[in-house]
């Protein structure tokens, strides 16, 4: 129990810091009905949650970086009209939304069942990777949905969610954004964030669909270098950063909006559109497999399945995600 009571200490002490002001030692300890000690021996132990804490002997403590905790009221109130299609969840640390999502799917969760999470341990990437963040600096969620289709008709969603989060990035003036087949976001500094689809059901019906996003809000240096390739943050795009609850909402808000046309259409209408955010258009790449062999040719855009369409030597050829690797020659 007093791991947990500890825990959640840390979070208690973390909220009342979120502001960025000087907060005493003793006014803290009062708030949360504790001694001196107490608080000094928790903040000895926030560093693990990816904060940097300044002390200073007169004024008290502060985050060197304040940080906006979510809000499940202010998201709910913030997604207007489309309020009614989610069911939101803030948790303050889990290891994987889209673990916890997928289990709770299994046990009957209603599509629109949202979990977002202020600090995920063990967040996952595609091909096993590992998504690295820090409290306050990204944006990770997971939202559950249900089709009364199969698995074999889901090809491509996870491309469709990537025109979701562009148009949500318009919406704040983002308009340098792009996506690099098959669910990854990009600056012209590098990653700024990418797409989970993990699903559950039968090839024939219904299904259901665990989306997870991670998106960099901004780049520490705590964070940039345990990160293994060029990486950018929302902070460098966008003039006037967003609330992180306004960014939830509106992406949450477009992301209804594509899954409901996806149901009726699958990918293809929404294929052009994918293609006008496409990084690597008519541009060369080279396409890892596998197996280990390589492929280079032009990328000529994708097809009405989501495949990446590649013109090659020996003519166009077509890849569906897998575990194949993209980079730009």
């Amino acid at each position: 129990m007093s791991a947990v009571r500890s825990n959640a200490r840390s979070w208690q002490l973390l909220q009342l810091l979120a502001d960025g002001k000087f907060h005493s030692g003793e006014v803290l300890a009062q708030r949360l009905g504790v001694s001196r000690a107490t608080v000094f021996n928790t903040l000895a132990s926030i560093a693990e949650y990816g904060v940097s804490l300044q002390r200073i002997r007169g004024r008290g403590y502060r985050l060197d970086n304040p940080w906006q905790c979510l809000d499940s009221g202010e998201i709910t109130r913030l997604l207007d009209d489309a309020a009614h299609l989610f069911l939101i969840e803030v948790l303050q640390q889990t290891a994987s939304s889209n673990i916890l999502l997928l289990q709770r799917a299994a046990q009957g969760a209603p599509s629109g069942s949202v979990l977002a999470v202020e600090l995920q341990t063990a967040g996952r990437g595609r091909i096993g990777r590992t998504w690295y963040s820090g409290l306050g600096n990204a944006l990770t969620f997971s939202l559950l949905w249900r089709f009364d289709c199969g698995l074999n008709a889901l090809s491509g969603l996870s491309l469709a969610i990537g025109v979701a989060i562009l148009r949500a990035s318009r919406r704040f003036g983002m308009n340098s954004l792009r996506l690099k087949w098959p669910n990854d976001i990009l600056t012209s500094q590098g990653k700024l964030g990418g797409v989970l689809i993990e699903a559950q059901g039968d090839m024939l019906g219904p299904s259901a669909v665990v989306i997870g996003i991670g998106l960099n809000c901004s780049l520490p240096a705590s964070v940039e270098r345990r990160i293994d390739q060029p990486a950018s943050a929302l902070d460098e795009a966008c003039g006037e950063m967003p609330t992180r609850n306004h960014l939830l909402a509106t992406l949450l808000q477009e992301m209804a909006g594509v899954l409901q046309q996806f149901a009726q259409g699958g990918f293809a209408a929404l294929r052009t559109e994918w293609e006008q955010y496409h990084a690597h258009q008519n541009r060369p790449i080279k396409l890892q497999l596998a197996d280990g062999s390589s492929v280079s040719g032009i990328a000529r855009g994708v097809s009405n399945n989501g495949e990446l369409c590649l013109e090659t030597h020996h003519g166009m050829r077509c890849f569906n995600s897998g575990e194949v690797g993209v980079s730009q020659q």
